[in-house]
């Protein structure tokens, strides 16, 4: 798995109505200048999000986005899948997108071994980890950051 341009401004634009969640919509705009994403761009993936049932959306003046559900129920898993396909590193281990490998015979195929370990560690994590926790690890890096600051003269 790689995750890709796109990928990223996906998660990203999530934490951001993560942080926002309960407090009505976000603007586009406000995600976009938070986040340094092109607007353009990002109104795409927020589309391609809202497809997938991971965003709504309110048209108009006072429109925006939000999260669909609360964002401890919004697992990254699903995200990415959505956003960049399978998970896993070849597609002969991929549970959802599984295509034979080139490989003699798979059934002792150590490289295909080893790949099932990689997708596995993969898995653990991001079907694990919510929006709500990246939204909790930012503000932690965010305040550990700030205490780094040394404003004596």
């Amino acid at each position: 798995m790689k995750l890709s341009l796109r990928g990223e401004y996906a998660l990203r634009a999530l934490i951001v109505l993560g942080q926002n969640y309960g407090s009505g919509v976000v603007r586009i705009q406000t995600i976009s200048e938070q986040q340094n994403i092109p607007q353009g761009f990002l109104a795409q993936i927020l589309n391609d999000l809202k497809s997938g049932h991971f965003v709504e959306s309110r048209r108009g003046v006072a429109g925006g986005y939000r999260l669909a559900r609360p964002p401890a129920e919004i697992a990254l898993a699903p995200i990415i899948r959505h956003i960049e396909g399978a998970l896993a590193p070849v597609s002969c281990v991929s549970e959802k997108f599984y295509r034979q490998c080139s490989c003699p015979n798979e059934s002792y195929c150590a490289i295909k071994s080893v790949m099932t370990e990689v997708r596995t560690a993969i898995l653990d994590i991001v079907e694990r980890v919510s929006i709500a926790d990246l939204c909790e690890r930012t503000n932690h890096l965010r305040a550990t950051s700030a205490e780094g600051i040394d404003y004596t003269i």
